[in-house]
């Protein structure tokens, strides 16, 4: 964190610099998303403006884009940024399923993943085959195909903005300030498409500010940006994609289910804590 207050001054200019320009940027795919259709390509679009507006940034600021973490960094940050999300996501449709707010197995997404990977009849006598192959497959093939889309979110979020905000902010003011921001940048889409747009939204906000501690710990403790895109990518898979087509919904606890339901909220927010005292601990 910098002392000298003109060099804190500066950083912060450079910081409302770019998040005025992921709003700029943002704003045309977010209104195209909410008015015109749910595209995916829009989505893509939006993932990809904190990318742009850091580049941006760095170019007003006339500094290198090499200056990003782009490095691998230690191998063992991205095997723990592929199991920490596998591990919160499985957690919490485990409890979802024990604790009867949902059951596990939803025969229709089973043969939904049967008719997409033209496994037709192999799960005739039992549906374990056909699971066991998407599940490899969503979590490998899907997951780089994420990252992707996530790389463009994380070169902004991880690879500039928490750098910039470290300069100025302790961990703990780095993952709360950059998870507020981050969370806020996704509310006209919550908003729009939430079937209960309070909760939906306090969950959201405890969900991704969570997500700030855990990422923003493995982005400064590896010196790269790709623990971040990997950690974005899994959560996302495995939270959208692997296990809610397996949980059949009960009535009355569908606030529980899904990236925005409560249950998600409880234990990434359990799990962020967790890596908010290690990082302090740590002093990082």
């Amino acid at each position: 964190m910098l002392k000298n207050l003109s060099e804190r001054r500066e950083a912060w200019k450079t910081i409302f610099l770019f998040l005025v320009l992921v709003v700029a940027l943002t704003s045309p795919f977010h209104y195209a998303l909410v008015n015109l259709y749910p595209s995916r390509i829009y989505v893509g679009a939006i993932m990809w403006c904190p990318a742009i507006a850091a580049i941006i940034t760095l170019k007003i600021k006339k500094r290198p884009i090499s200056s990003l973490n782009w490095n691998w960094g230690d191998w063992k940050y991205i095997r723990l940024s592929y199991f920490i999300p596998a591990l919160y996501s499985i957690i919490t449709y485990a409890l979802i399923w024990v604790l009867g707010f949902g059951t596990l197995v939803n025969t229709e997404a089973i043969l939904d993943w049967a008719n997409q990977l033209g496994l037709v009849g192999i799960g005739t006598l039992s549906p374990t085959p056909i699971i066991f192959i998407a599940i490899i497959l969503l979590g490998t093939v899907e997951v780089i195909r994420s990252a992707a889309t996530t790389l463009g979110e994380e070169i902004g979020w991880r690879g500039f903005f928490i750098y910039e905000l470290r300069k100025v902010l302790s961990f703990t003011g780095v993952s709360l300030f950059s998870g507020m921001i981050w969370a806020t940048w996704h509310w006209p889409v919550i908003v729009y498409y939430g079937n209960n747009v309070i909760l939906e939204l306090i969950t959201f906000y405890v969900v991704i500010i969570s997500m700030s501690f855990m990422m923003t710990y493995y982005t400064f403790k590896s010196k790269s940006l790709w623990p971040a895109v990997i950690f974005h990518a899994v959560s996302n898979v495995y939270i959208q994609k692997i296990l809610p087509p397996l949980t059949m919904k009960i009535e009355g606890t569908e606030h529980w289910l899904g990236e925005n339901g409560i249950m998600f909220a409880m234990v990434t927010c359990a799990f962020g804590i967790y890596f908010w005292r290690k990082a302090i601990k740590e002093n990082l």
